[in-house]
């Protein structure tokens, strides 16, 4: 799914709808955004053992997301992220830039995050947001220079920082964007040794939501 395409279809609805003040969420209220996520990865590698200078570089990828917030007061709320696997393609770089692709990998990052706004009651409600990130890694594949051997990647936890901002559509909806910074680390075990990789994406995020 391209990224760009996802946001100018949101932006698109948006003209269409006309602008008003949404009713704010309070204490015990629920919030639901439905969008579309970009995982670009801010990737570091360490050397594979065994091949000094040998690294690996991750790609990044685009899938629908879901949140749900709970609101503890006017200004708090507890956020669940989840998506569709994420799949990654896993390059070589440094002395193995030249292998190209050499494996690939899906990855689920729900993260639970302490949410506080700002300005819960007005149209436009900016927020910040701190939380814990799992990352499971499945389905790892080889190709390439790696074509048959096995591939293997750890699970990883990590901190979440976020900020973003809800504006109002109608009574019923709103627009939101959001961005993260997630911390994941992981140690790739293969055919030709083990490789540490920090990860540490940006999440880029336009979603709909509402309040319920």
């Amino acid at each position: 799914m391209n990224f760009r395409k996802s946001a100018t279809a949101l932006l698109a609805i948006l003209l269409l709808v006309p602008t008003a003040a949404v009713q704010a969420a309070a204490a015990g209220d629920w919030i639901l955004r439905v969008g579309v996520s970009n995982v670009r990865p801010n990737d570091s590698s360490g050397d594979l053992s065994g091949s000094p200078g040998g690294q690996v570089a991750v790609d990044g990828d685009t899938q629908p997301s879901v949140t749900v917030t709970y609101m503890l007061s006017d200004s708090l709320g507890i956020e669940v992220l989840a998506s569709l696997p994420f799949t990654h393609d896993i390059n070589g770089a440094g002395t193995l830039a030249g292998a190209g692709k050499v494996g690939e990998t899906s990855q689920l990052p729900p993260t639970v995050s302490l949410q506080h706004y700002f300005s819960p009651q007005a149209s436009t409600r900016p927020y910040v947001g701190i939380g814990l990130n799992y990352t499971t890694f499945f389905d790892e594949s080889t190709t390439g220079a790696l074509a048959g051997t096995s591939l293997k990647l750890d699970d990883s936890f990590g901190i979440a920082l976020q900020a973003g901002v809800d504006v109002d559509i109608n009574p019923e909806w709103f627009f939101n964007a959001d961005l993260r910074y997630i911390q994941i680390s992981t140690t790739a075990t293969t055919a030709l040794g083990t490789v540490d990789v920090d990860i540490d994406p940006w999440v880029f995020t336009l979603a709909i939501g509402t309040t319920f």
